[in-house]
């Protein structure tokens, strides 16, 4: 195919084109090459849980050898010419979670408060993923890398601080979906997205996560709210909550049940500070003389891993709304109780709180984890009731169908999804199936390579 000198643009999809998870799409010019995310797997090829400790060993070409890394040139070694630019698109492992491999000089563009839980997230975990040349970029404000010019727009997502990005070269467009969702505390974000979204990009980059599930509307986080509530009402009873800390959306649900029921909400110090620090960037509840009804257990192994890291400061700021395990046992009728396993140490401490709730409110795959079911088997034999309230961090098929008709793509390529042959009974839109690392070239005519 012959182009104009440095006319040449290109994109191809390194994971992600039949798999949820592991998001990695390059794009370039003859002049510039950025990544979109470059995420961990979640899913090993025969279908397990992906296990990076199996894989620590081997080094970077081995890792590439065997497909765990992509081979993206430019990215993890010293040479001439490193890749221009790697955006990450939210604070989801399964799109950042394998950045501790790339080259120290390769500049980095995500959101502040992205990077504010990526270094939390090394400090109160086993997780050394360490991104220092950074650039934050804010939504609706277009930034330059090269060639490339990429406006990043707010997302409805389960995590915090998530984008969608266009991306524009040469006169042509790339809409890159990311993760989002239209029944989150943010929906109005993607409301204001439906009003003003970019027309008639050349390719829709969609995720599918939901695609080949029931085709259903999700419930709202309003609606999560209010059956948090009718469950926290029941007399005499602790109720504790297994969500993940870093979903504030969900976390938000949780706080506002507490108020409606005249609940006392208990985090460990490693939910406390994300929310303390998140807090700079949305009313969000934390520890503070401002939501009074929120209180901090210090927790087991959390301390230990501060302690034994000198990070014990992170303990002392939230001293003054320090709740102990005997006040919980005092009180455990009036506790909602964030949790996960790794607090099962501190509950077997907790006298008086044996059947009470236990409300899941994760994806439900999570619950194939061993370290999960062992914790709600103690939970269980402790006569707790479960109970699952929860919803979709992703967008259902409507919603889906609603990004669609705003952008009015000319084309739509499957991402983020194990169903991306079922798109074209969803869409009108012409669908362009790839499969990892093939290559689509969008200069003068559109060929696959």
């Amino acid at each position: 195919m012959s182009t104009k000198a440095g006319k040449l643009i290109n994109f191809k999809i390194h994971r992600g084109t039949k798999e949820i998870g592991g998001s990695c799409v390059e794009v370039w010019t003859e002049n510039t090459r950025i990544l979109l995310d470059f995420g961990m797997p979640l899913l090993e090829k025969n279908g397990n849980a992906f296990d990076f400790n199996k894989y620590k060993a081997l080094n970077v070409d081995e890792l590439v050898k065997q497909s765990i890394l992509p081979d993206v040139l430019g990215l993890y070694n010293d040479t001439d010419k490193l890749i221009d630019g790697v955006i990450i698109s939210h604070p989801h492992q399964d799109h950042y979670g394998l950045s501790n491999f790339i080259n120290k000089n390769v500049k980095h563009f995500l959101g502040e408060a992205t990077h504010i839980i990526i270094k939390l997230n090394n400090l109160f975990t086993s997780r050394e993923i360490n991104i220092e040349n950074v650039t934050f970029f804010e939504k609706g404000k277009p930034f330059s890398i090269g060639d490339f010019l990429i406006t990043p727009y707010w997302a409805d997502h389960s995590a915090f601080d998530a984008y969608s990005f266009l991306v524009e070269a040469h006169g042509k467009s790339i809409f890159y979906s990311g993760d989002f969702r239209s029944h989150g505390r943010k929906a109005k974000a993607f409301e204001w997205f439906i009003k003003n979204a970019p027309l008639n990009v050349d390719y829709l980059l969609l995720e599918g996560t939901t695609i080949g599930r029931e085709s259903k509307t999700f419930k709202t986080e309003a609606k999560i709210e209010d059956e948090l509530t009718e469950v926290f009402k029941q007399p005499g009873k602790i109720n504790l909550v297994f969500a993940s800390g870093q979903n504030i959306d969900r976390i938000v649900s949780v706080y506002r049940a507490c108020i409606r029921t005249n609940k006392v909400l208990v985090m460990d110090v490693y939910v406390a500070t994300i929310l303390k620090e998140l807090s700079r960037f949305a009313k969000i509840p934390h520890p503070s003389q401002a939501f009074e009804n929120v209180k901090v257990m210090f927790t087991y192994f959390t301390g230990k891993r501060l302690a034994d890291h000198g990070n014990e400061k992170f303990l002392y700021q939230f001293k003054k709304y320090k709740i102990t395990k005997d006040e919980i046992a005092k009180q455990a009728d009036k506790i909602v109780m964030l949790i996960r396993p790794s607090m099962q140490k501190d509950l077997e401490n907790i006298d008086g709180i044996d059947g009470g709730n236990l409300i899941y409110s994760m994806w439900e795959g999570y619950l194939s984890k061993p370290d999960t079911n062992k914790f709600i088997d103690y939970l269980t034999n402790r006569k707790f009731t479960i109970y699952k309230i929860h919803t979709s961090g992703h967008a259902d098929t409507e919603t889906l169908k609603k990004m669609v008709e705003a952008i009015k793509p000319k084309n739509i390529v499957p991402i983020h999804t194990f169903s991306g042959n079922e798109y074209k009974n969803i869409f009108s839109t012409p669908i362009i199936e790839l499969n990892d690392g093939e290559t689509m070239n969008m200069a003068d005519r559109d060929t696959k390579l």
